[in-house]
C-alpha cells in the first residue's frame, strides 16, 4: 500500500453536501423567491382586474357628459320633439345612475379616482362633440347636430351596456338590462329625427 493510499484512508472524510439544507442563506433565497412570486402574481391580477373595470369606469364618466350636455341642450333645442326627446334621455340617463350606484361600487369603481388614461380619453371626447354642438348652434344648425352627435353618444352607450351585460353577474345584468330597454327606444328617436332632416 503506498502512502497516499494510506493517508487517504485515514484522512477524514469531507462531509457530503444535501442538495438542501436548513440554513439562514438558503431561508433568505426562498423567502425572497416567495416574495417575487406573490409580486409577480398580483400584477397580473391587477392588469386582469383592471382590464374588467375600465369599461365600468368608461360607462360611469360617459352617462356623466351624456348628462351634461342633454342639459345644456335643453336651452338650444328648437323642435320641440327633439325637445321631449332630450329630457327622455335626461330622464333614463339620472336614473341610470342611481341604479348603476351598487353595481359601479360592487366592481370598485369610484367617480373621483377614476385613472387618469380613462378620464382623458372620455374628456377628449366630450370636448370634441360639445365643440362640434356650439359651432352647429353658432351656425342654427344645433338640432339636426344634436341628433346626430347624441344619436351617437347613446349608440356607445348601448354598446358599453351589451359588453358588461355579458360579463356581469344577476344583479347588474338586470340593472343593465333594463338601461339598455330604456334608452333604445329613445335613442332609436332620436337617430330617426337625424334621418329625417338630414
Amino acid at each position: 500500500m503506498s502512502s497516499t493510499d494510506y493517508l487517504d484512508k485515514i484522512a477524514p472524510q469531507a462531509p457530503k453536501r444535501k442538495i438542501f439544507e436548513l440554513n439562514l442563506r438558503n431561508i433568505i433565497i426562498l423567502a425572497v423567491a416567495a416574495i417575487a412570486l406573490v409580486i409577480v402574481a398580483v400584477i397580473i391580477a391587477n392588469s386582469i382586474g383592471g382590464r374588467s373595470i375600465a369599461p365600468w369606469q368608461h360607462l360611469s364618466i360617459r352617462l356623466t357628459n351624456t348628462d351634461l350636455i342633454a342639459t345644456d341642450a335643453a336651452k338650444a333645442i328648437k323642435n320641440s320633439q327633439l325637445r321631449s326627446l332630450n329630457s327622455e334621455v335626461k330622464l333614463t340617463i339620472t336614473n341610470t345612475q342611481r341604479d348603476l350606484t351598487a353595481p359601479l361600487a360592487s366592481v370598485g369603481v369610484v367617480p373621483k379616482k377614476i385613472p387618469v388614461a380613462v378620464t382623458q380619453i372620455e374628456k377628449a371626447a366630450h370636448t370634441e362633440m360639445t365643440t362640434r354642438l356650439e359651432t352647429a348652434r353658432l351656425n342654427a344648425k344645433y338640432d339636426s347636430a344634436y341628433a346626430r352627435e347624441m344619436s351617437y353618444q347613446l349608440s356607445t352607450i348601448l354598446a358599453l351596456y351589451q359588453e358588461l351585460y355579458a360579463k356581469s353577474g344577476p344583479a347588474s345584468k338586470k340593472i343593465l338590462e333594463t338601461a339598455y330597454n330604456n334608452l333604445k327606444p329613445t335613442q332609436e328617436a332620436i337617430a330617426g329625427f337625424s334621418d329625417s332632416n338630414e
